[in-house]
C-alpha cells in the first residue's frame, strides 16, 4: 500500500540528513574524561580563520585519527584503548563518534615562494597546533601539509571555503536542564542536529550547543557538563556535543 507523501516533510527530512552528513566527524575534545566532542566542520573552520596569512591559501583540511590510532583500533577490535581498565567509564559518546585517541590534521596550501618552503610550512603547522589546542581543546598528535601550488608574489589574502552544513538554528531552552546549558558563558545556542538539544536516554544525558568563538570550546563543554549534572534530576553521566562555532 503506497501513501500521498508531504513534500514539505520530505524537505525537512531532507535538510536534516544533508545537516548532519555535513559535520564530518565528530572529534574528542580533550581527554578520555571530559565527555565532549566536536563536529569536524566546526573545527576546521576556527583552524581556518586562526591560520589566515598573506600570500598562503589554505585548501583541503581534514581532521581525524592517526595511522597509529587507527591501527590499534583495528588490532583491538573496534575497542576503545585509550584509557586501562582499571579507569572510570567516560560519558557515551554521540553516535558514530571518534573515541578520544590521538588526532592528525591533514590539509593542503598554495604560497608564495617569498620564502622558504619549508619555513612557511613550519609556520602553518605551528598556527594550526596553537590554534587547535587554545581555541578549541583538540590534543593534535600529527600535522600532515602538502604543497598543491605556488602563488605569484602579491597574491591577495584568501582562505578556500570549507565544505560545512548550514548553521544549525538555535533552539529555546526547554525545562531546567535546556536551562542550565544555555545559560554556561560562552553558548551561543542549543543546537539540534543529532536530535533533541537534550537527549535523555537511560545511561547518559547528551547536549548539542553552539559555542562562541571568543571561548575555548573544550572550557565551555566542561562547564555546561557542570551546569546540567547539578539540575538534572537523575545522576546521569553527561556528554557535550560543539556542533558550530560562532564567530562574533
Amino acid at each position: 500500500m503506497t501513501t500521498a507523501r508531504d513534500p514539505q516533510r520530505d524537505d525537512g527530512w531532507t535538510a536534516a540528513v544533508r545537516q548532519r552528513l555535513g559535520l564530518g566527524r565528530l572529534l574528542p575534545l580533550g581527554g578520555p574524561a571530559d565527555g565532549a566532542w566536536i563536529a569536524e566542520t566546526a573545527a576546521a573552520a576556527v583552524l581556518r580563520g586562526a591560520t589566515a596569512r598573506p600570500g598562503t591559501v589554505l585548501g583541503k583540511l581534514r581532521i581525524g585519527p592517526t595511522e597509529a590510532a587507527v591501527e590499534a583500533a583495528v588490532a583491538g577490535g573496534g575497542r576503545d584503548t585509550s584509557r586501562g581498565p582499571a579507569d572510570a567509564a567516560p560519558p557515551p559518546a554521540p553516535p558514530n563518534a571518534l573515541p578520544s585517541v590521538p588526532l592528525r590534521i591533514e590539509a593542503e596550501f598554495s604560497t608564495t615562494p617569498d620564502r622558504p618552503l619549508p619555513d612557511t610550512a613550519a609556520a602553518l603547522r605551528a598556527a594550526l597546533l596553537t590554534a587547535a589546542a587554545a581555541r578549541l581543546g583538540l590534543e593534535i598528535a600529527e600535522v600532515d601539509l602538502t604543497v598543491t601550488a605556488l602563488l605569484e608574489d602579491g597574491a591577495t589574502d584568501q582562505v578556500t571555503a570549507a565544505e560545512t552544513a548550514p548553521p544549525a538554528p538555535g533552539v529555546k531552552p526547554e525545562g531546567p536542564v535546556a536551562a542550565a546549558a544555555a545559560g554556561v558563558p560562552g553558548v551561543v545556542s542549543l543546537t539540534r542536529v543529532l536530535g533533541d538539544p537534550v537527549h535523555t536516554s537511560r545511561d547518559h544525558v547528551r547536549v548539542e550547543v553552539a559555542t562562541a568563538g571568543d571561548h575555548r570550546a573544550l572550557d565551555v563543554a566542561r562547564s555546561v557538563r557542570t551546569a546540567v549534572a547539578a539540575a538534572a534530576a537523575e545522576r546521569l553521566p553527561v556528554s557535550v556535543l560543539v556542533t558550530e562555532v560562532v564567530s562574533r
